[in-house]
């Protein structure tokens, strides 16, 4: 039983661990092809850009100030891919992977670009077809940081190496409202303590005016 939670307890910190972002850029296509036997078979493809490069993102708000974030565009140069899935919400049954080759990516000097193919299991062709219905419009990926700097000025984080990428998804809701959430355990603790800090100084100043002001 202690194994067990303990093993549980681990799961869950590397889930916490993981960054999860989202891109509104997924398009369906499909092509027509012919096997050996002359049979026609018609492939699935979604295609997208499923990170986008030097484009600050606010990851979210705390008091005034908004807390964002910047792909650096040389984060990919390392990372481990070497088996990366496609999926529904990050969670749903794999339609696509790299290491059968039904899930491509790509790296050009905008992002890393995606090019699933569907049509091999029916998840895969139920998902293609809500997305070309438009019910799902957004992509996100899934990925753990090697590492990152910090811009206190512009409260801007930039990940200068993705430590490996495990999902780029196809998502129905935006996912920044639960991204803040994976982020609170180191992001938004830095972000805590700038704006405790400003809280300080600004009482600080309230006390110094009210000072003033009886000195006269």
């Amino acid at each position: 039983m202690e194994k067990n939670k303990k093993t549980n307890e681990m799961l869950k910190r590397l889930r916490e661990d993981r960054m999860y972002r989202v891109f509104n850029n997924l398009q369906v296509r499909s092509e027509e092809i012919e096997n050996e036997d002359g049979t026609k078979v018609k492939e699935m493809i979604v295609e997208g850009q499923a990170v986008t490069f030097e484009s600050p993102t606010i990851l979210f708000k705390c008091g005034d100030t908004e807390y964002k974030e910047v792909i650096d565009r040389n984060a990919f140069a390392e990372a481990d891919m070497s088996d990366v899935i496609f999926n529904y919400n990050h969670g749903g049954k794999v339609v696509a992977r790299t290491r059968n080759k039904t899930l491509e990516l790509f790296i050009d000097a905008n992002g890393l670009n995606i090019k699933a193919r569907l049509d091999g299991t029916e998840e895969g062709r139920k998902l293609y077809e809500e997305i070309k219905g438009g019910y799902i419009d957004r992509m996100s990926f899934c990925f753990t940081i090697k590492e990152e700097s910090y811009n206190q000025e512009e409260h801007l984080w930039r990940v200068l190496k993705v430590d490996k990428l495990y999902d780029v998804s196809a998502v129905d809701i935006p996912a920044y409202d639960t991204t803040s959430l994976t982020a609170r355990s180191s992001r938004f603790a830095v972000a805590e303590r700038e704006q405790k800090a400003l809280d300080k100084v600004k009482l600080q100043k309230e006390r110094s005016k009210k000072i003033i002001f009886k000195t006269y």
